[in-house]
């Protein structure tokens, strides 16, 4: 079920108005907490927008979500000089500055913020790739590693998080001419020991011109692929993180009641600089979302699959 190339670079070096972002969520195998780590390429081909906070042409991110507590976020901005880059289009790909670095199946990170100091070194595998959206130029959603598994450790400030494995979750790519006004997105990680084993769920929302929405969800269980574009009952609460709507493969009859909640202490809020350097807008995500899925199809019983801190819920814009 994999798609080869979906990390490849996509930004020239010269592009003057673009992000591009590799990215991955982990939950730890623990149940203690989430990380969420991003490499970033912002604006190459204009130096990012210097004149703005964080708004330096590559940049690194770490934000740790403990269990039950705020989530602590660490940026680093670094400038053009000295990023290793692939040749776009190429693979395998990577991305490297320092010590920092993201690869097909591994990243590593190194990072002093405000009297911090982080550090990881991380690889994982997979055996499900995705593409969630492709617009071209415009941009897209990509997922090469939907139902990853995590080994390797992080270090924060001298506490030790270390496992083979460490975690689960997913590696992600996207990129864009600029962001969408109003996005919600969300992957879950779903668990069954002594059931079905490893599902994933996938979803995306985002306004279109003309009045138009772009909806997507995939779901991996059973060892099948499901794709659903239709949505219905779509219930969207920005200011408690909550998401919820209904979706059908008209295929094979299955149909899904999806209820994702991502309200309270690890709820999340980091400002996002525009590609045009004219300002921020908040960006609400919580890595330790909860996440129930009923699954229902004409003569089989009816399934649900459930996560309390599986899931990554993510919003902006709107309401």
């Amino acid at each position: 079920m994999s798609e080869s190339g979906l990390n490849a670079v996509y930004s020239r070096p010269g592009t003057r108005r673009r992000y591009e972002v590799w990215f991955l969520r982990m939950g730890l195998a623990d149940g203690s907490g989430a990380w969420w780590f991003r490499y970033l390429l912002f604006n190459p081909g204009r130096e990012g927008c210097l004149s703005k906070p964080q708004g330096m042409p590559v940049q690194v991110w770490a934000t740790w979500f403990p269990r039950g507590e705020a989530p602590q976020s660490f940026i680093q901005g670094f400038p053009t000089e000295g990023l290793r880059l692939s040749s776009r289009g190429t693979s395998p790909f990577h991305f490297a500055h320092g010590q920092n670095r993201i690869e097909e199946n591994s990243c590593a990170g190194n990072l002093q913020v405000d009297g911090h100091d982080i550090s990881w070194q991380l690889h994982y595998r997979s055996i499900l790739a995705v593409t969630i959206s492709n617009k071209g130029w415009i941009g897209f959603s990509r997922t090469p590693h939907s139902d990853a598994v995590f080994s390797g450790g992080i270090n924060l400030d001298g506490r030790v998080f270390r496992g083979d494995p460490l975690g689960c979750g997913l590696q992600g790519h996207n990129c864009g001419y600029r962001h969408r006004h109003e996005w919600t997105w969300t992957h879950c990680y779903f668990n069954e020991p002594g059931g079905d084993g490893v599902s994933t769920f996938e979803a995306l929302e985002y306004e279109m011109p003309l009045g138009l929405r772009f909806r997507k969800a995939m779901l991996w269980h059973g060892g099948k692929l499901y794709t659903f574009r239709k949505f219905a009952n779509v219930r969207r609460d920005r200011p408690n993180l909550q998401w919820a709507f209904d979706c059908a493969d008209r295929c094979t009859g299955l149909t899904v009641q999806v209820i994702l909640d991502g309200s309270g202490a690890s709820r999340h809020q980091l400002p996002y600089l525009k590609t045009d350097c004219s300002g921020t807008f908040e960006v609400s995500n919580n890595s330790l979302a909860r996440a129930t899925l009923r699954l229902e199809r004409e003569g089989r019983p009816e399934r649900e699959l459930i996560t309390d801190g599986g899931a990554i819920l993510e919003m902006t814009g709107g309401l």
